[in-house]
């Protein structure tokens, strides 16, 4: 198990980023950088907290429940500092961060627990 932290760790991270690539390219229909890095930091730190409690439970990264705290802290993260740094959490903005956030983090550990059986 403990080489399956840096690997759903590194999924978890870049999963959020890619929500940020398509948040950016939908609404804009360019990305760069620093437009990308605008949408994705807050997000990037949700889940990183969110990784902070996995690590101090020790729990199964792979554990869908595991994905479900990691989604709730990068939703919930993300929003409360998009919301500190002026950048708005509109209520359209919620519910699809919550659905894309949500399926992105969740859904492939469900795959990998549906492939292990």
């Amino acid at each position: 198990m403990p080489r399956l932290v840096p690997m759903w760790l590194l999924i978890d991270l870049l999963l959020v980023g890619v929500f940020a690539v398509i948040g950016r390219l939908s609404h804009y229909g360019s990305l760069t950088l620093g437009g990308w890095w605008t949408t994705a930091w807050p997000f990037l730190v949700g889940t990183l907290l969110a990784w902070a409690a996995l690590t101090a439970t020790r729990r199964s990264p792979a554990a869908i429940s595991s994905g479900v705290v990691v989604w709730l802290g990068a939703l919930v993260g993300g929003m409360v500092l998009r919301q500190t740094s002026g950048q708005g959490t509109a209520t359209a903005f919620v519910v699809v961060a919550t659905l894309v956030l949500g399926a992105l983090l969740v859904l492939p550990r469900v795959g990998a627990r549906v492939r292990g059986r």
